[in-house]
């Protein structure tokens, strides 16, 4: 991406070209659109979860009748096209589930007794007004969605900030809005680029972020100085554990998807292997063979299993951490370099071994089809690599059930895979909390998903007598005597 007086110019994935320009809002604009959505977000709240559902349907409803241009904007955004319709497809779980979830959390309360005597308290549950979203170039409308459809179900407003990289879906999103007015009032996405996501800060009454650890840091650090809280979401360095009693060829499978399924670029994709030594070469044998029969959507976006990467600065990371790993002595059996294509960049799946824990293809994100193998003489060992990391996002382990949950409970991460990987694009409904770096806040999925964009307000009812002055004199505590 380039800055110019006319806008943003921003490159194309599968090109390399500047082929679009956004426009930021500026300051006075922004504010302008912050204060419509809280001026609306009121009658949005009081309207109740039925309305609020109704609109979100209508709204699914409308822009998978005519996804044409929206899917045709986000493809050419990621340079893929079946995660694009996977994208759009999450939009109707994700509303789905949150009516469910609405309909029980936020009904009403029952009156209860206080321990305090001649107390009643009713608890009331109230949105925030504004939720702020900064959301990433990886999956950039599908975890736009996980924050923003369970804030809109809880009754708050919400302003989106997608990420600059990938800004092409905005405007054929925002059509579809436009199109349910009673959602346009309280739901906007704007371009920019990160001093549009400062100023958002700025404006919102809670925000959530997902994306790197260093801008994360940032964000916490702005919405701490506003006293306003930070749902985060950062980067993992997830560990695969395959134990002696899985299936080598089967877990091989499975690790190869869960590594580069959407080219890498995901939190949750699997970046170090560890595996047992009596099966390790077989593992190997069998990751390497399929790692090579995987093939790239190029030239034709319908055909192939991956795409390519979408920011141009990460290929230059990705390569950085290959050359220092093999100057330490690491071997590359598959894949391993940057090949353009079209203009743009692309990686093949690499198998990478001989590796050390602190090498940088070990210790830092990666975000790439790259898949570095590992083997391991004892669990203990295995789980010690594995929890060597200052990320603790997800994890998985292949094997005996028992086994690998005994595994799992060791792990210091916030969900762990059993025989699978990256289980949590899928389970929208397991509640889980990121560990060390990989996060801070409430679980963005299940019933903390959707009550985090809620405050709790106590009414605290006296039955019967209050007190009064009379209660506090002196002379009635008098020691006995006096």
């Amino acid at each position: 991406m380039t800055t110019g007086g006319a806008g943003l110019a921003v490159r194309n994935p599968r090109t390399g070209v500047n082929d679009y320009v956004v426009h930021p809002p500026d300051a006075a604009a922004l504010e302008a659109l912050a204060a419509r959505l809280r001026s609306a977000q009121p009658a949005w709240a009081a309207a109740g979860v039925a309305h609020r559902t109704d609109v979100l349907r209508r709204w699914c409803a409308g822009l998978a009748a005519a996804p044409q241009a929206f899917l045709a904007a986000l493809s050419t955004d990621t340079g893929r096209y079946a995660l694009a319709l996977n994208e759009l497809a999450v939009l109707r779980g994700a509303i789905e589930g949150n009516a469910a979830l609405a309909a029980q959390l936020l009904a009403p309360a029952a009156e209860r007794a206080s321990a305090a005597p001649g107390i009643a308290i009713d608890t009331q549950l109230v949105p925030y007004a504004l939720v702020g979203v900064i959301s990433p170039w990886n999956f950039p409308f599908l975890l736009s969605v996980l924050d923003t459809v369970p804030a809109l179900m809880a009754g708050c407003a919400v302003l989106v900030k997608p990420s600059e990289v990938t800004p092409r879906f905005i405007r054929p999103l925002m059509e579809s809005i436009a199109r349910v007015p009673e959602l346009a009032a309280v739901l906007a996405f704007v371009e920019g680029d990160g001093r549009t996501g400062a100023q958002l800060i700025g404006h919102s009454d809670i925000v959530c972020f997902t994306g790197s650890v260093a801008t994360g840091r940032k964000v916490a650090e702005a919405c701490a100085g506003r006293f306003i809280p930070a749902c985060l979401e950062l980067g993992g360095k997830d560990p695969a554990i395959v134990l002696a009693s899985a299936d080598p060829v089967r877990a091989a499978e499975v690790v190869l998807r869960a590594s580069v399924q959407a080219t890498g670029q995901a939190c949750q994709s699997i970046e170090r292997v560890y595996v047992d030594r009596r099966i390790h070469d077989r593992f190997l044998e069998v990751l390497v063979d399929r790692a090579r029969q995987v093939t790239l959507n190029y030239p034709d976006i319908h055909r192939g299993q991956i795409g390519p990467l979408i920011f141009a600065r990460q290929a230059e990371i990705i390569a950085a951490q290959l050359d220092e790993a093999r100057a330490g002595g690491a071997r590359v059996l598959a894949g391993g370099a940057i090949e353009r294509h079209g203009g743009g960049c692309w990686l093949r799946p690499t198998v990478v071994t001989g590796v050390t824990p602190r090498m940088k293809l070990m210790a830092e994100e990666t975000f790439g089809p790259v898949i570095p193998v590992v083997p391991f003489d004892d669990v203990a060992e295995a789980v010690a690599l594995a929890n060597d990391s200052e990320f603790g996002l997800s994890a998985a382990v292949f094997g005996a059930e028992a086994e690998a949950r005994a595994v799992a409970a060791q792990l210091e991460v916030g969900a762990v895979s059993i025989n699978d990987g990256g289980l949590t694009t899928e389970a929208w409904d397991a509640e889980k909390n990121s560990f060390r770096l990989s996060g801070m806040g409430p679980s963005r999925m299940g019933p903390s998903g959707l009550l985090r964009f809620t405050r709790r307000r106590a009414l605290l009812i006296r039955r019967g007598r209050a007190k009064d002055i009379g209660d506090f004199e002196e002379a009635r505590a008098a020691p006995h005597g006096h």
